[in-house]
């Protein structure tokens, strides 16, 4: 019985298995190289260390301390970025015109150094919760508004005629065609912002701040606590993971028949 057991879980969870293998001999190799390699450790930190790092982090309760105050901010910033950028992308999406006067404005926006700006972010609405929420806000709307303008304008015209000829109204259109039709590229912007909402929190909290994750980044890496810096970076890489697969899971749920593109 157990013969059998093995290789269906294997084969069940063979891509997790997989991601598991790659991510744990990629930090046996880091230690590794500490055998061959006399790195200074004012610079870089082995492993075994930042592991233990993390375990005084986690005991003291600094790290859940630090995530909680910039989970705040991730939050808010991140729910204003969805519901801005899908609404925007509609409209450039469905309305021609709008597209027109707004796509070069908004890739100008995305292509430019955003975190640059980072500084009068803070000058101009202070080191709160509000600051950092704007600037996550202006790093990870974009996505969501190419995502989303990109699957409107890959509607079926079939789908939307045939509402039309049946008597749907507009709102039919957007309950009915359009939202179903774009979720999978609203998802998939989510994956791309996801990062970028990270990115923002950080850069936030390293230009001004007293406490969260990227403040105490920043802090630690000025004391040269090097374990304890690379103990948050690889906090902030996991929960980047993790978020990203709780999306990929999500989208697997909804749009089963896409199991295979």
């Amino acid at each position: 019985m157990a013969e059998q057991v093995a290789p269906a879980f294997l084969a069940r969870n063979r891509n997790l298995l997989l991601g598991c293998l790659s991510v744990a001999l990629f930090f046996a190799a880091w230690q590794a190289v500490f055998l061959f390699v006399p790195f200074d450790p004012l610079f870089i930190s082995k492993p075994n260390l930042i592991a233990l790092a993390l375990l005084d982090l986690i005991s003291s309760g600094d790290l859940a301390h630090d995530l909680a105050v910039s989970a705040v901010p991730f939050f808010y910033g991140f729910a204003a970025a969805v519901l801005g950028g899908v609404l925007v992308g509609m409209a450039m999406g469905w309305r021609p015109r709008v597209g027109y006067a707004l796509d070069p404005l908004m890739t100008m926006f995305y292509a430019s150094p955003l975190v640059a700006l980072a500084p009068l972010v803070v000058i101009f609405f202070g080191v709160g919760v509000a600051g950092k929420a704007i600037l996550i806000f202006l790093l990870s709307v974009f996505p969501f508004i190419f995502n989303t303008a990109a699957g409107v304008r890959s509607v079926d015209r079939l789908l939307i005629n045939v509402v039309r000829s049946l008597g749907g109204t507009e709102k039919d259109l957007y309950l009915k065609v359009l939202i179903p039709s774009v979720l999978p590229y609203i998802i998939a912007g989510a994956r791309i912002a996801i990062g970028r909402a990270l990115v923002g929190v950080l850069v936030a909290e390293f230009f001004a701040a007293s406490e969260g994750i990227g403040y105490a980044i920043a802090r630690f890496g000025d004391l040269f606590a090097l374990d304890r810096m690379f103990a948050c970076i690889l906090v902030i890489m996991a929960i980047a993971v993790v978020l990203t697969e709780g999306i990929r899971w999500a989208e697997r749920a909804a749009f089963p028949w896409r199991l295979g593109q």
